[in-house]
């Protein structure tokens, strides 16, 4: 049941809500004129979201989702309810049930108690109970028991999120300026990247207003994994061999990774999990006929119009890029 709104400005809590995508989250709801509690675990560390808003009206708040107590505290006498939590890859701490599923239907069972207005559910698009990946698994758990305790909630499903902290582009921009080949997995496996602010619009648009359901995100273009790469490739101006890994050999360089990750106490970057080579092995585009953000009003943002933005970073010059490639032109 929706509390009475009264004179002041109505909350919202966002759990992560100073991570890749739920800064953008906190961002909109400021400029909606909303006061925002980010909870998070580390307050410390998520101190760049504060001047998102005006003094006083961006807050931070210490809960971990695991912890029934604090994560009722960060909710009580909120409007609203955003849950941004969620990891790429398992680690000694933190495990996908834990955080998917326990966590997710611990937000949402706490904000029923607290008679929270709206909640919207982050989750990611091809989650499945029968998918052969753990992550997949999770959070399709995740939803389920989230709609069980708040059948009203809105879950956002995005695919692939781009956006300048990216942790895909920027993973592959990287190994782009180092390496002479640009290593993939899946080749043809085909994805529907979004904008991380169209995704921050959709869970802004489910906020204010009626929306309910299952929402699938996705951009306006469908690419394989290859020709993403390529795209990649022609933005940062380099030249590089695409080489699409084997499954079977993915699977064993993803072993050793997370077997040395582990052994050098994370000294060696894990670029690749098994859990994400099982993920890689299936589409990840909106299905026909599913909810997307044009049911949200929103209207999807091409990657022609972001990409450039952050990724010539990664050029052989940088952002001086376009000034040699002047200069030269001028002398031919």
């Amino acid at each position: 049941m929706e509390r009475s709104m009264s004179n002041h400005p109505p909350i919202v809590t966002i759990f992560g809500g100073s991570g890749f995508v739920g800064r953008y989250i906190t961002q909109r709801m400021a400029l909606a004129g909303w006061r925002v509690r980010v909870a998070v675990r580390r307050p410390n560390e998520a101190m760049h979201v504060l001047p998102y808003g005006e003094v006083g009206q961006v807050t931070l708040v210490q809960a971990n989702v695991r912890d029934a107590d604090s994560t009722r505290a960060a909710i009580k006498g909120a409007d609203a309810v955003v849950n941004c939590v969620g990891i790429l890859a398992e680690n000694s701490r933190q495990k996908f049930d834990d955080v998917h599923r326990v966590a997710a239907a611990r937000i949402a069972q706490l904000s029923a108690e607290e008679q929270v207005g709206k909640l919207v559910h982050l989750s990611a698009l091809g989650s499945g109970l029968d998918s052969e990946s753990e992550y997949a698994r999770s959070k399709a758990a995740g939803e389920a028991d989230v709609l069980a305790h708040f059948p009203d909630a809105v879950v956002l499903k995005p695919s692939i999120i781009f956006g300048n902290e990216d942790r895909f582009f920027n993973l592959f921009g990287a190994i782009a300026r180092y390496s002479p080949v640009l290593p993939i997995v899946g080749g043809n496996t085909k994805f529907q990247p979004v904008y991380v602010d169209d995704v921050a619009a959709a869970a802004e648009a489910a906020i204010l207003g009626d929306a309910k359901g299952v929402f699938a995100l996705g951009g306006p273009e469908v690419e394989t994994m290859r020709s993403l790469m390529e795209r990649l490739l022609r933005v940062v101006r380099r030249k590089k061999f695409v080489v699409d890994m084997p499954f079977g050999l993915a699977r064993i360089n993803a072993f050793f990774n997370e077997f040395w990750h582990k052994v050098t106490l994370g000294i060696v970057p894990l670029v690749l999990t098994r859990d994400q080579v099982k993920l890689l092995s299936s589409d990840n585009v909106v299905p026909e006929g599913a909810k997307g953000l044009a049911d949200l009003g929103v209207q999807a943002t091409s990657m022609g119009a972001v990409l450039d933005g952050y990724l010539y970073r990664f050029r052989s010059q940088g952002q001086f890029n376009e000034v040699t490639d002047s200069a030269e032109n001028l002398h031919g």
